[in-house]
């Protein structure tokens, strides 16, 4: 089964904070090689706070992805981390959440033999499916330009909201993420179609999703 949850910071124990912050230095310290902040380890920063909520991907009591929403009306890394990058945009007041530090975790799925179910489409559809059922208006996140097209790749009908440049003179894309009807169904039809034999509807929060025996690994 792979479970799909919320956890606040104010509830994550120290196992799975210690999970989360050393799988996050592998993935953006180590393979991506991103400017953020590391220490014995862990890769962490000033917006792992009270107001922030994780999301876990958990197959086997192992996180294999991850992100991290904050509501827009605290301190987030559109308006503080990246906002030199994106100066002339303001976030819209209501009751939207900031989406930031996804991440599948490759090595888990492969150890894990995960590489053939839809994880991906499940961690977007997660997005969804949490900001429905706490009933936000949709998600803003910052994404290098990879990451953009993954999004697009799963259907889902982003909106670019403003285009720049990071550090390192690649191309980055402030989007809105919609979490309406039409967008949820997409994904859900998605991950139907990577997962024919499974009947679940899918559209509630969290998820469980029982992974097949009879995939190849």
């Amino acid at each position: 089964m792979l479970d799909l949850l919320d956890i606040k910071y104010c509830y994550l124990s120290e196992i799975k904070a210690n999970e989360l912050f050393s799988l996050r230095k592998r993935v953006f310290k180590d393979r991506l090689n991103w400017m953020v902040n590391s220490h014995n380890e862990m890769e962490f920063d000033e917006y792992d706070n009270q107001h922030t909520t994780y999301i876990f991907g958990v197959h086997k009591d192992v996180c294999v992805c991850s992100l991290r929403f904050i509501e827009t009306q605290h301190p987030n890394m559109i308006t503080g981390t990246f906002h030199t990058w994106f100066k002339n945009y303001r976030l819209p007041e209501g009751n939207y959440v900031e989406a930031s530090r996804l991440f599948i975790d490759k090595e888990r799925m492969t150890t894990l033999k995960l590489r053939h179910e839809p994880v991906s489409a499940l961690l977007f559809l997660s997005m969804i499916n949490y900001a429905r059922h706490y009933h936000y208006d949709g998600i803003y996140a910052i994404v290098s330009h990879p990451m953009y097209l993954i999004f697009k790749r799963s259907g889902w009908r982003i909106n670019v909201e403003a285009q720049s440049f990071s550090e390192k003179k690649e191309k980055i894309f402030l989007i809105f993420m919609p979490v309406d009807d039409r967008n949820q169904r997409i994904l859900i039809d998605l991950i139907h179609a990577k997962a024919p034999e499974l009947n679940l509807s899918l559209d509630s929060w969290p998820i469980l999703f029982p992974i097949s025996r009879n995939r190849p690994d």
